[in-house]
């Protein structure tokens, strides 16, 4: 068995079919028992944010579940497999190890370097607890990956200066509108994302920051905490009719404005532009309402292209994150394949044990005249012996494990001594 992640991610797949694939909190329960459902799969971890969905498996034969997870993500994107298979990523093994820790470190982000994604794996990890669906192999994975994550922040320059996905969405306007002196700007969603644009937005200055959200007691804690006014969604309309841009990054699974929305609110505006910045993973504007003259829409994809242009200053960081994934990578191999023989090994050693001081006590009898001294003399010799004769088979398959070859000696151990 091998940890397998098979994913999509905003380099493999454009928005409109990322989106599809995105998986919201309400939903990550299901998601975690229709992966653990397949046959070939023992442990499950379901990882979706913005910029990627992919699931971390335990698979007891990879092309099995390989076919299997593919279907998954189909059912999920409403796609046939075969049109999915050019945009899935696979790793196993150590790869998918090594995968995992540049997603943690923020080296695989959009935004290289954003914080965001270590707490969405810590949170991702935390569900799969949850539900029961992560085991001892992925347990083991994701608390490593957390460790390189914060390594790689504490330790590197890669998340000084670096904007998260909801402040870059905050400077992408801004570098668009020129200025965010003395605008007007409404904020849809309280969540994570949410409240990291309202506090991005205070620090650069804005004192007219409406906030709107599904319930309305977040927003009037966000508001209150941060700086802002809270107004209920049915008041978005009149909002939007006075605002000169307007920041989304909700977690819901539908769009939350319609071009019908922002049609009858133009209709209103007397020619007045409307800034729209999108940033949620399902989409919560509608993009064909971009059609509508006077209304500018960006989203995730003008985001990585914004973040892409700023991330020529972070290539030396980059590269030292990678050395830390790579060492910690190398740590890592060397942990978890101990861990996989250790049961082994110690069962090895204890059926010697039982064998050496079996035939002791079969020759206790013959050994009677000797002293205390003498028998401590036997007993060390015979221990000795037992420790010698394991020492190689023991080493050999220490370093084999992980590979073919451990996986033939560890079974020809267990048939040779009935382990």
């Amino acid at each position: 068995m091998s940890v397998v992640v098979i994913g999509l991610n905003h380099r493999t797949v454009p928005l409109s079919l990322l989106e599809r694939v995105t998986i919201d909190g309400a939903r990550l329960p299901k998601a975690l028992h229709d992966v653990m459902s397949q046959v070939h799969v023992s442990e499950a971890v379901v990882l979706s944010t913005c910029n990627r969905t992919e699931v971390y498996v335990v698979a007891e034969k990879f092309h099995p579940a390989y076919a299997d997870l593919r279907t998954f993500f189909s059912e999920l994107a409403f796609v046939p497999p075969e049109d999915l298979a050019d945009h899935l990523y696979v790793h196993d093994a150590d790869s998918a190890a090594g995968h995992l820790f540049r997603v943690a470190s923020g080296i695989d982000s959009a935004v290289v370097g954003e914080a965001e994604i270590l707490g969405q794996v810590r949170v991702a990890w935390e569900r799969a607890q949850e539900e029961g669906t992560a085991g001892s192999q992925l347990n083991l994975l994701f608390r490593h990956a957390l460790e390189v994550g914060k390594r790689a922040r504490t330790e590197t320059g890669i998340g000084r200066h670096v904007a998260s996905v909801s402040s870059a969405a905050v400077a992408m306007a801004a570098e668009r509108l020129g200025s965010l002196d003395g605008r007007s700007i409404l904020v849809v969603g309280a969540g994570e994302m949410g409240e990291g644009m309202v506090r991005a937005l205070a620090s650069n200055g804005v004192t007219d920051i409406r906030i709107a959200n599904r319930t309305w007691e977040k927003a009037a804690e966000v508001a209150e905490r941060l700086g802002g006014r809270a107004i209920r969604l049915a008041d978005l309309d009149a909002s939007l009719g006075e605002v000169d841009l307007l920041l989304t990054g909700t977690g819901a699974s539908s769009m939350i404005i319609e071009y019908s929305d922002l049609a009858r609110v133009m209709a209103n505006r007397n020619g007045r532009e409307i800034l729209v910045v999108d940033v949620a993973v399902p989409r919560d504007v509608d993009p064909s309402a971009g059609e509508i003259p006077g209304v500018t829409i960006l989203d995730m994809d003008d985001l990585r292209s914004f973040a892409e242009a700023g991330q020529a200053e972070r290539r030396r960081e980059v590269v030292l994150v990678q050395e830390m994934v790579d060492s910690e990578l190398e740590r890592f191999v060397s942990v978890s394949t101990a861990r996989e023989v250790a049961p082994l090994v110690s069962l090895l050693h204890e059926r010697a044990e039982e064998i050496r001081k079996a035939e002791l006590e079969r020759f206790a009898s013959k050994l009677g005249d000797l002293d205390e001294r003498q028998l401590d003399a036997i007993d060390a010799l015979t221990h000795g012996i037992v420790a010698k004769l394991l020492h190689r088979p023991t080493v050999g398959l220490k370093d084999a494990a992980g590979t073919p070859k451990g996986e033939r000696l560890a079974e020809a151990l267990r048939d040779l001594f009935e382990l």
